[in-house]
C-alpha cells in the first residue's frame, strides 16, 4: 500500500510526545463528530474463552489488558500531553481486540514500549499483547508470535523542505540517516548498504530523529510512510515526505510465542472486523484523515 498525499495540517494535532498511562476508551478521545475517533465504540464481549491461552487467563486474573503501543506517531499511537488519552489506528485496533475478548476499553492498562524492547516485553509478560507499527516478519517470529497483519504500510524518507539532493533511496549515500534502535527500517538500510555505517544514526524515537532532522545533525529521517507523513503535516513549512515507499511493513499483533490460541482468537477478531466494516470506520476515524486510501491485508494464519 502507498500512502503518498497529505492535506497540510491535517494530522497537526496529533503530535505528542509524552509516556505510558492507564485511560480511557473510545468515547473519551476528545471531540465527536464524522469520522472522528471518538465516536468509535466497541461492544464488549460476555463469557469470552480462550483454552488453553495462559495470556488471557493472565488478563482475566488481572482484571484487565496490558497493552504495549506507542506514544508518538501522529495517528497511529500517541498520548496526548494536555489529557494523558491515548489515541490512533493502532490505539483502536488494541481497544477493539479488548473488547472483543471481553475487556471494557476504558480498563486497558498501557505501556508504551519503544522498538527496541517489544520482544522482551512480551517474553517478560510486561504487556499482554503489543499493537504499535509493529513489523511482522521470520526474525522476530523466533521470539515472538503475530496475529494479522491488520495494516500494511511502506518504507518512506522525511527531509528537510528546502532539501533537493534526496529524491529516494539511492540518494541516500553518504548522506546521515536516522531512525529508531531495533526498527525493521534502520535494518533495512544496513542491509541494503543505502549509506555508510558511520553515518546511521539509531536514536529511542522517532520524534528524538526529527527534531535532530530540524537541527540540521541528520540529513533523513526514514521509517514506515504513515508515521513520517503525521510529522510532515505537523510542520509543513520544515518538513516534506520524498520518493516512493520502498518496502511492505505488514503490521501485527505481537503476542507470546507458544500462545496459539490467543493468536488464532486476535486473527478471528481481526477477520471479522475486516468483513463487517470496524476496519473501515477505524481506518477513517484515524489514518484515513491524511485523504489516502488503503486496502485491507489478509490475515496470515501461518
Amino acid at each position: 500500500m502507498k500512502i503518498r498525499t497529505l492535506a497540510a495540517g491535517l494530522l497537526a494535532a496529533s503530535l505528542a510526545l509524552t509516556a505510558c498511562g492507564k485511560e480511557g476508551g473510545p468515547s473519551d478521545n476528545g471531540e465527536s463528530g464524522n469520522g472522528d475517533a471518538a465516536a468509535l465504540s466497541y461492544e464488549v464481549a460476555e463469557d469470552v474463552t480462550v483454552e488453553g491461552s495462559s495470556t488471557f487467563d493472565q488478563m482475566k486474573q488481572l482484571g484487565h489488558p496490558v497493552i504495549g503501543v506507542k506514544e508518538d506517531q501522529p495517528n497511529l499511537g500517541y498520548k496526548d500531553p494536555t489529557s494523558g488519552e491515548y489515541s490512533g489506528f493502532d490505539v483502536e485496533i488494541a481497544r477493539l481486540v479488548a473488547a472483543k475478548l471481553g475487556f471494557d476499553p476504558k480498563d486497558i492498562e498501557y505501556k508504551a514500549v519503544p522498538s527496541a524492547g517489544r520482544e522482551q516485553a512480551i517474553i517478560n509478560g510486561d504487556v499482554d499483547y503489543y499493537v504499535g507499527t509493529y513489523t511482522i516478519n521470520d526474525e522476530r517470529k523466533q521470539q515472538i508470535s503475530f496475529a494479522g497483519p491488520y495494516f500494511v504500510a511502506g518504507q518512506g524518507l522525511l527531509v528537510a523542505k528546502d532539501n533537493e539532493d534526496i529524491k529516494g533511496k539511492d540518494d541516500l549515500k553518504g548522506k546521515k540517516v536516522c531512525s529508531v534502535s531495533g526498527s525493521t527500517p534502520i535494518q533495512n538500510v544496513r542491509d541494503e548498504g543505502l549509506t555508510e555505517p558511520e553515518n546511521i544514526v539509531e536514536l529511542q524515537t522517532y520524534s528524538q530523529c526529527v527534531s535532530e532532522l530540524l537541527n540540521g545533525q541528520v540529513d533523513v529521517v526514514t521509517t514506515d510512510d504513515a508515521i513520517l507523513l503525521g510529522y510532515a503535516a505537523q510542520d509543513p513549512d520544515n518538513l516534506k515526505v520524498v520518493g516512493e515507499p520502498f518496502t511492505e511493513e505488514p503490521y501485527g499483533v505481537g503476542l507470546p510465542k507458544e500462545d496459539d490460541a490467543l493468536r488464532d482468537k486476535v486473527n478471528d477478531i481481526l477477520e471479522e472486523a475486516m468483513e463487517d466494516g470496524t476496519w473501515q470506520e477505524i481506518y477513517d476515524a484515524t489514518l484515513g484523515k491524511s485523504g489516502t486510501q488503503a486496502e485491507m491485508p489478509e490475515i496470515d494464519r501461518y
